[in-house]
């Protein structure tokens, strides 16, 4: 096979990017619930006609790792010479998939004539497919999961063009929503057309050989690329470890630990020492638990290079079976996503030792609540999906930022998009102050969104962290400020929740999540006074915090506009400065 010229190969490279954006755009545009059209928890994929993903869109890290075992899972269930085109393929297995029943992975084989020239491929999360509790995510009752919803193994949802539709009525009646999930699932599919029109419209412009010629050096160099940049990490093991607070109410820390190795161009991940798997919710399945330390491993090596089949050869990701990072069958996985963040920054925290001037301390941890009942307007049944996302932590050189996703790619459902679609008001939405840790360089602010919930026979599950264990800062920078969900804040009923409770709400009751804070980065002390008064004049830390943490006084001066008080900023032991 003839090596591919370097404009040839740059084309078909920016066309496989493409394809990939396009099949995303077609479901941000058409799913029906508002975790995949507003807070875009879907993920998409190209592969090759060997199951190698060859190109990804930019969603999330959790199942772009997962998917690549994935359509090799699928191709295991459904050898390749039992494939035609207009097949559709369907599986939500754990352990095969992404980690949990609520992702559906959806697969589409792609021909040109006769010949099978690739797989488009996506993943969506879906509102709900059954189980315990609204929202498929329950922590609390749950031993195996059997509990937590339909489960799906590889099976063929359309045959040539056909839909099973008995099937698909069997999976939308075993949901809460089945308008949602039937609406989803269409919107899979057909972003899946999309993407065999366009990959069917590229190879055959420059022909089945060319292509694939393409797609190896595609892969040949983006492995090479790959362990140029982890070569130039000095060797070493480099240890690390963190907790989750529990894994329900009244249960015991879990701990993450692992030992990152890098020898030469490879580099492995080794959890030995984690805790071992939960009769709850709280485990991932080690697809999982891959994808995450690829994600943090890609950011510090190669972030702007492709991340395909290629980009994995170097690494390998290990942790114990029986371990809550890889669990045995048939542990529960709904509410895993509440473990990314610990997998993502413990990668992060061992690396910090080797390249301190590339890592980012521990950002605010998401909030990923759910909660269904009985709407008394509409008169049917709602599920809601939340997803809050707080502060990034500090890097060696910049500012946490405020209300992003640090480990995955989300955005926070806009409140107008909650409120049109669901029975409940946001009665805040904001920014934490003094809750971003102190550093040379400040960690993100934590958020907090109170959300009064007008609906009847409210069954909610919490899905939180970072309430007992804060964010951690790095060389020198502080932790970040700790969460907490409060029920009815400054109500004679106030009371705090567990960050995986599961409690029945009622009609009007309002849930405050207040979100941690990013950690720091650096010596609090070392802050340029610039910034220490910018933070201030933006309500983000307060003159008592700008005082005690930064060694910087604030005094109240002149006004300098109609809108922003001027401030006078003096270090600690005297001097003034404006």
């Amino acid at each position: 096979m003839n090596r591919p010229d370097p404009i040839t190969l740059g084309v078909v490279w920016g066309a496989l990017q493409s394809v990939a954006v396009e099949i995303g755009t077609t479901i941000h545009r058409t799913a029906y619930s508002a975790q995949a059209r507003e807070g875009q928890d879907f993920s998409v994929a190209i592969f090759d006609r060997r199951g190698r993903m060859t190109a990804q869109g930019p969603y999330s890290p959790g199942h772009m790792g997962a998917m690549n075992f994935a359509v090799l899972n699928m191709i295991e269930a459904f050898p390749l010479d039992t494939l035609r085109p207009g097949d559709v393929m369907l599986l939500n297995d754990p352990a095969l998939g992404s980690g949990h029943l609520p992702d559906f992975f959806v697969t589409q084989p792609v021909f040109l004539g006769d010949d099978l020239i690739g797989f488009a491929t996506n993943i969506v999360h879906h509102t709900d497919v059954g189980g315990s509790r609204p929202g498929s995510q329950a922590v609390e009752g749950v031993f195996d999961y059997h509990q937590e919803g339909l489960f799906v193994p590889p099976t063929r949802i359309v045959s040539e063009g056909v839909p099973n539709e008995q099937l698909l009525n069997l999976i939308a009646a075993n949901s809460r929503t089945p308008e949602n999930i039937r609406g989803d699932m269409a919107a899979q599919r057909n972003a899946l057309r999309v993407g065999e029109r366009r990959l069917q419209e590229l190879v055959a412009r420059h022909g089945v050989e060319l292509y694939e010629a393409c797609i190896e050096t595609i892969l040949d160099e983006t492995e090479a690329t790959m362990r140029a940049a982890i070569a130039a990490i000095p060797d070493g093991r480099y240890e690390f470890s963190d907790y989750l607070d529990d894994c329900g109410p009244n249960t015991e820390p879990l701990r993450v630990a692992v030992a990152v190795t890098v020898s030469g161009d490879s580099i492995g991940v080794d959890f030995a020492g984690t805790s071992p798997q939960t009769e709850t919710g709280v485990n991932a399945y080690l697809n999982y638990t891959r994808s995450y330390s690829y994600a943090a491993i890609k950011c510090l090596t190669d972030p702007y290079g492709p991340m395909n089949a290629g980009a994995l050869r170097p690494m390998d990701v290990t942790a114990p079976e029986g371990s809550f990072l890889n669990p045995r069958r048939p542990a529960g996985g709904g509410p895993r996503a509440i473990i990314c963040y610990r997998v993502f920054e413990a990668v992060l925290g061992a690396l910090s030792q080797a390249v301190p001037d590339r890592v980012a301390a521990a950002s605010s941890h998401f909030s990923n609540p759910t909660w269904g009942g009985h709407d008394p307007v509409s008169g049917r049944r709602f599920v809601t999906y939340e997803l809050i996302l707080g502060g990034t932590g500090a890097r060696a050189a910049q500012d946490g930022v405020e209300a992003m996703a640090s480990a995955f790619n989300a955005s926070n459902i806009p409140v107008e998009a909650l409120e049109a679609v669901q029975p409940a008001v946001v009665e805040r939405f904001e920014l934490i102050p003094d809750s971003g840790g102190a550093g040379r360089f400040r960690g993100g602010c934590g958020v907090r969104r109170d959300i009064r919930i007008l609906g009847e026979s409210i069954k909610f599950t919490n899905l939180s962290e970072r309430q007992r264990f804060a964010p951690f800062g790095l060389f020198g920078g502080r932790p970040g400020a700790l969460g907490r969900t409060v029920v009815n804040p400054g109500r004679q009923d106030e009371r705090l929740v567990g960050g995986k409770a599961s409690l029945d709400l009622r009609y009007g009751d309002v849930v405050s999540f207040q979100l941690s804070g990013g950690g720091g980065f650096g010596d609090p002390r070392e802050r340029e006074r610039d910034a220490v008064l910018r933070d201030v004049r933006l309500g983000l830390v307060s003159a008592l915090a700008a005082h005690e943490q930064y060694g910087v006084v604030v005094d109240s001066g002149p006004s300098t506009s109609d809108t922003v008080p001027a401030v006078a900023v003096a270090p600690a032991s005297g001097g003034t400065a404006t």
